[in-house]
């Protein structure tokens, strides 16, 4: 896929691989696709979010922020509220699933950070 002049191919970190750089065609509709792939289906009933996009990625960054504190906060506390229900291997195997979801919604995080800039009009510029 080349990059016409209008495109910024410098992308910040975290930029999802599935949304478009701005400034390419449809890039807003990537975008759109990809926020609305990480909130409940029932925000897709909601016109306001089809028609403002970052208001989309305002929702999107909520629902993403209390994913990754509730998996945080179910990292911490599993062992103590489960230690009678499951056994050994099924503990660690909850952990380890709590530690990715844990780091997907943390880089989901940063990507609805990075495109919800971008939505209200901001370049991101690498640091030398």
């Amino acid at each position: 896929m080349g990059h016409t002049g209008a495109v910024d191919p410098t992308l910040p970190p975290g930029w999802p691989a599935a949304v478009r750089p701005p400034g390419a065609p449809d890039w807003e509709h990537t975008a759109v696709v990809w926020l609305f792939d990480l909130v409940p289906p029932d925000y897709r009933a909601h016109e306001v979010l089809r028609r403002y996009p970052v208001l989309l990625a305002r929702f999107a960054r909520d629902h993403v922020a209390a994913g990754l504190e509730a998996a945080r906060a179910g990292w911490r506390t599993v062992r103590v509220e489960l230690a009678d229900d499951l056994p050994p291997d099924a503990m660690e195997a909850a952990m380890a699933a709590y530690e990715r979801e844990g780091a997907r919604l943390a880089a989901a995080a940063r990507g609805v950070a990075a495109v919800g800039g971008a939505l209200r009009g901001e370049r991101w510029v690498p640091r030398l």
